[in-house]
């Protein structure tokens, strides 16, 4: 199934979840470090990371102990459905640390996110100290907001996009910058995708599942796409990649990587344009990058003949 859009603000909000996070990369002098030098952004926000996670279910008893009763309930809940606690009370986050490094940095960032809004650390203390939870809304709001916290912070604001623009438009670019940023290549296909001025889409996928008689089957997890992709378009609805879908001919089965691979797509207008494919298969996901040829030759502007 299809995970529900999990970073869209309202500007005025965005705004202010940067702003936030520019002044963390500013206290800890990060913005030319890489990858990001996660030590010096806890010690700059003044925030651990617990020495035995409360993911650890042995550890997870010590740490409920003199918690609320709701308090209880929210972790353990909150634990069975994410990787990350923010404990207001005592500046500290708990990371799962069985996932890999990236993922782990990521998850640091988002929970120092809480801690960084004003609005989070204090809805967060006051909740963790009583018999009262949080509202659904407000709490997705959080955690949209932790979630831009934690990419402008790691992909150092508009510093991914510049990096990206001068690198080769292809999926060995957001891999290489995967690398270097310290991030996982999930966030930074996604990143690559959201932030580029080109047309493209970023199709991110579960493992394929063989299916006897049927080949395979992907479940899509998400679809990122850049702001021109959308506009000509739209927003694909994919739910499942089969063989005979268009994009099944691009699944690396058996493989890491599959060649650039021609397709067809319609645009809003129902005008089929000629596209690119290529997949990366992660071991965690499978990556699809999908452009129309059009995006590889940029934009030239042709002067009108000149009057004698």
């Amino acid at each position: 199934m299809t995970k529900p859009d999990d970073s869209s603000l309202d500007p005025a909000d965005l705004r202010i979840v940067e702003e936030r996070a520019k002044g963390l990369l500013d206290r800890a002098d990060a913005w030319d470090r890489f990858p990001i030098p996660m030590d010096d952004l806890l010690i700059a926000a003044n925030v651990k990371v617990a020495p035995h996670s409360a993911f650890d279910p042995a550890n997870l008893v010590a740490y409920l102990a003199g918690k609320a009763a709701s308090a209880r309930e929210n972790i353990k809940s909150a634990i069975s459905k994410v990787l990350g606690l923010y404990d207001a009370d005592e500046n500290l986050i708990h990371v799962d640390d069985s996932v890999v490094a990236s993922r782990q940095t990521f998850l640091k960032l988002h929970e120092t996110g809480h801690h960084e809004m004003p609005t989070h650390k204090k809805l967060f203390r006051f909740f963790q100290d009583c018999e009262k939870t949080l509202a659904p809304e407000i709490a997705d709001q959080f955690e949209r907001e932790a979630n831009n916290f934690a990419r402008f912070t790691l992909f150092k604001g508009d510093t991914y996009r510049q990096l990206a623009a001068d690198s080769a438009f292809e999926i060995k670019t957001p891999i290489k910058l995967a690398k270097k940023f310290g991030a996982s290549i999930y966030a930074s296909t996604r990143e690559f995708a959201r932030t580029n001025s080109r047309a493209c889409s970023v199709y991110v996928l579960e493992r394929v599942e063989l299916v006897e008689g049927d080949g395979f089957r992907a479940t899509v997890r998400r679809i990122e796409t850049s702001p021109k992709f959308r506009e000509q378009f739209g927003i694909p609805t994919d739910t499942t990649i089969t063989p005979d879908h268009e994009l099944g001919r691009v699944i690396p089965i058996g493989r890491k990587m599959t060649r650039p691979t021609t397709l067809a797509i319609t645009d809003k207008n129902g005008i089929a344009h000629e596209c690119i494919a290529e997949a990366f298969d992660t071991t965690y996901n499978v990556i699809i990058l999908l452009y129309p040829v059009a995006a590889l030759t940029r934009t030239t502007i042709i002067m009108p003949p000149v009057s004698r």
